[in-house]
């Protein structure tokens, strides 16, 4: 979700085309989840869970992240384009703070200092973002000049 917003506002502000966006959503999705999904079935056959629980949770894992990837391609197709960022932002924090507040009630944690001890991790990955995308944008348009 953070990685999606970040890519999403990352390259629309480096003024990326929509099929650019949808293809580094859909190769992130597919790649960095798998690659996740793969240390976490390592992880926890280490920890001694039985082979068939660890592949069900990998591919439950990937699964469920490749659909949070799918909605925000969906978004890049849909959404008018001063729309996108806005939309994208409030739902990766929307996603963020729900998964977040799951968490932190299994834990018996602070709800809201884990919510927003997260929420500011993203708000400072989606600026870097941001700073980078835009920084791409006047470095290229600077060289085509």
């Amino acid at each position: 979700m953070v990685t999606g917003t970040g890519l999403v506002v990352g390259l629309q502000s480096a003024h990326s085309s929509v099929a650019t966006v949808v293809g580094a959503l859909l190769i992130i999705g597919v790649a960095d989840n798998l690659t996740d999904s793969l240390s976490v079935h390592a992880y926890q056959e280490a920890e001694g869970l039985s082979s068939k629980a660890a592949l069900r949770s990998t591919v439950a894992n990937f699964v469920a992240r490749f659909a949070l990837t799918l909605t925000f391609v969906a978004m890049v197709i849909a959404l008018p384009a001063q729309w996108l960022q806005p939309v994208a932002i409030a739902w990766g924090g929307v996603l963020l703070a729900s998964l977040t507040w799951v968490i932190a009630r299994r834990r018996r944690a602070p709800l809201a200092s884990e919510i927003v001890k997260h929420l500011v991790v993203a708000s400072v990955v989606v600026l870097i973002s941001k700073l980078v995308g835009t920084g791409i944008a006047a470095v290229l348009s600077g060289a085509a000049s």
